[in-house]
Formats: structure tokens, sequence, C-alpha cells
């Protein structure tokens, strides 16, 4: 049975058979730092992510943590960085980014089989709906730009000042970046059917490999910045807290920013795809002049490279979550391997379409 938090819309079910582990061992570890796990703790599983499994912990008390842990079976190289989460949350806590309390890490796989990180529940409301579904019209605009704020807040922090030198390489970021995300999509093929279709990927890929010496910036960057990764104020259309930072590093800020901007872009008959304009939100033009003038930035460049990127790694990421489902370890129950690999084919198509037209 799934219940609905009464603040927001995360659906969490009991612990899907390939992601549970031992309760007990986890209330022992954690009763250092939380000592009512003594008593006891109840785990629930949230579903609707596609990465590292996330647990609601529910203590005697009623106070209430999240959990994030690494996926079973074999995982792709570099991927699921629970540690990077952990550190770039723990280092942002003071800054003026709303990001959750961090409770503990533990990179001790014996405890529950897992590296994993406790952090503090926020109440809120998960808005999984890119058209902001159901937040009523009148409120839309107003979260689209408390969106665009709280990514400028991020790409004004100095990151060298709060505590995160060689958390990433500030130079180079878009090419390490499609050569990183061309290595998990060739990775996860052998997982996945022989005849699916890979040649837009493959010609996407290669032209941003062609195209990708951008001008250097560096700042810290979410790398999976969109509505359903952010905590929406229970009542207000404002946002309270980032999380899934498990793709951040040093990088440039507007391959977040194009991330943000994804949907624009995509075709409106792909699954989950609305038409952002007819739902009341803001059009792409105005998210960037938002943004411009909240980082004090003149200009946009290279903005259809970004974006091109942005649907390159939105496919590789797809083509991940397709092979996780044949193999069984997926995250979440609605994971499916034809269903996700077509989406990864379609949204390379996308980025295909915009390489072309520049």
């Amino acid at each position: 049975m799934s219940t609905r938090n009464a603040n927001s819309s995360a659906v969490t079910i009991p612990p899907l058979p390939n992601h549970r582990f031992d309760e007990a061992a986890l209330a022992r570890w954690l009763s250092d730092s939380l000592p009512d796990t003594r008593d006891g703790l109840r785990v629930e599983q949230y579903q609707g992510g596609m990465s590292n499994p996330t647990f609601l912990l529910t203590l005697p008390s009623g106070r209430r943590y999240v959990l994030r842990k690494k996926p079973p079976g074999k995982l792709l190289p570099k991927a699921h960085a629970i540690d990077r989460e952990y550190r770039v949350m723990r280092a942002l806590e003071d800054s003026g980014v709303p990001v959750p309390r961090m409770i503990a890490y533990c990179d001790d796989p014996g405890v529950i089989g897992a590296e994993f990180f406790v952090m503090e529940h926020m109440e809120g409301r998960i808005i999984r709906s890119v058209a902001m579904d159901p937040l009523p019209r009148t409120e839309r605009v107003e979260l689209a730009w408390s969106l665009v704020d709280t990514l400028a807040a991020l790409h004004k922090v100095d990151w060298r000042t709060a505590g995160l030198e060689g958390f990433g390489r500030p130079e180079g970021y878009l090419a390490r970046q499609t050569a990183r995300w061309s290595a998990q999509y060739e990775a996860a093929k052998s997982d996945l059917p022989k005849n699916f279709d890979y040649s837009q990927m493959d010609w996407l890929r290669d032209w941003l490999l062609k195209h990708s010496q951008v001008s250097d910036e560096s700042t810290i960057v979410h790398g999976d910045y969109r509505l359903g990764n952010v905590v929406v104020h229970p009542r207000e259309p404002r946002v309270i807290g980032v999380l899934d930072w498990e793709l951040s590093t040093i990088g440039h800020p507007l391959a977040d920013l194009a991330y943000l901007c994804l949907h624009y872009r995509l075709p409106l008959d792909l699954p989950g795809v609305q038409d952002l304009l007819a739902a009341g939100l803001p059009p792409e033009k105005d998210i960037l002049a938002r943004y411009r003038t909240a980082t004090g930035r003149d200009d946009i460049p290279d903005w259809p490279v970004f974006l091109a990127f942005s649907c390159f790694r939105s496919a590789a990421i797809s083509q991940g979550v397709a092979a996780r489902a044949a193999r069984g370890t997926a995250s979440s129950a609605s994971a499916d391997p034809e269903k996700d690999g077509t989406r990864a084919r379609r949204v390379a198509e996308a980025g295909a379409r915009i390489a072309r037209s520049m």
C-alpha cells in the first residue's frame, strides 16, 4: 500500500524487494546521531526517482528523516555518487541556497549493504509535473521565478570559500561531461536489446565532441536542476529545498540553466512533456532574462550547444534507467527498458535537431 504525505505529492511504498535492508542495523548505526532510533524506526521507499533509492525514516517520536543510498547490483562507473551529494549539501548549509540539514554519512557498505547518508525531512511539496499541476495557474509564474532565482543563488556561491576545492575541475566542463555521458551511454548498451536504433544519439555525441570547446566558467552546478528535484513551500509558490545532488560538480552554470529549460525544446508527444506556455509558465526568453538579471550576466553565449548537451545528457540518463530496469535494479517500480530506451532515443533526436539548426 502506498501513502501520500499530506503536504507533498511524494508517494511512499514498502521497500521494493531488491532495495530492502536490515532496518535494525540502520537503527543501531544511527543511534549516535539520532538517539531516538534505539527504539526502532519505520522505513518506507519513495517512488518517482530513477537513480539513488530514497527512503522515509519515521522514528517512534514521529520525527522524520530521509535516507539516500546506492542502488544494488552492477553500477556504471562514477554513477550514484552518494558521497558527493552529502559533501555538497553539507557545504551549502549556510550559503543561502536552501538544502536539507545533513545528519550522517556512512561509507561502510557492511551496515546496510551500500553507502548511504541521512538528512532531515523537509515539510513541503514535491511537484513532479513540469507544467506545475496541481498548482493554481495564478501561482505558476511566481514559482518559475523562484526556481530561476534559487539556481542563480547557487551559481553565485564562491565554491572555494564553501570548502569545495577539489570537488570538480573548473576547466573544460562541457567537453569532459560529453565524454563522461558518452561512456555511460555506451556502457548501458550491453544490457539493452541489440535492435535499438542509436543513430541519432551517436550523431549527437559526435557533434558535441566537436562543439564542446566553449568559454570556461566555473560555479557549483547541480547537474539535474528541475522542478521535480526541489521542495516547494507547503502553501506558497517558492522553493525551500534543493534535492538530488548526485550529478553536482564544479562546472559551467549554463549547463544547469539549459537543463532547466529543456522541456521547452522536447516534442509534446513524448510522455511527461507538456506545453509550458499553455500551462501558464513564462516563455524561455523570459527565463533567460530573469537569470541574467539575477546573476548580473550580459548574455547567454553558445545557448544551442548547451541545449543540445542537455538533450544528450537527459537521453544518456534515460538509457541508464532502461539498463537498470533490464537488470532489475532500478529504484522505481515504473522503470521499463523499452519505455525508457525509447525516451532516450526521442530526446536525442530533439538534441540533434537543435544542433543541426545552428
